[in-house]
């Protein structure tokens, strides 16, 4: 796990982005940053396109339509259109790939002791 350090509103350096495992294409926003904010992504300077709420996803990399986003190293979905670096990946961007591990029963019987 690793951070990425930018400066904040009040302009001391602060944790921005969280990479939670290295082959991750994305980032996760650990306070919210403004749009045309600048953060440091991979030691490289990137302008924000959109402000990014806390604990939302941020492309590390360009990700193109139908690639995988990878959180925590696991898939967690598909990119529905391309994703530049820096943008906001969200609903609006990629569909979930999680699939139901269980169901869920209606009713629960009780097994007598």
């Amino acid at each position: 796990m690793s951070t990425v350090n930018s400066p904040s509103p009040q302009g001391e350096q602060a944790i921005s982005l969280l990479l939670l495992a290295d082959q991750d294409n994305c980032l996760v926003a650990c306070r919210f940053l403004a749009k045309n904010s600048v953060v440091d992504i991979d030691q490289q300077p990137v302008q924000l396109a959109n402000d990014i709420q806390i604990a939302h996803k941020v492309a590390r990399i360009d990700i193109a339509a139908g690639a995988k986003i990878l959180k925590y190293g696991a898939i967690i979905g598909s990119a529905t259109t391309d994703i530049k670096r820096g943008e906001h990946i969200h609903l609006h961007n990629m569909q979930s790939d999680y699939l139901p591990t269980f169901i869920i029963p209606t009713r629960i019987e009780v097994q007598e002791l």
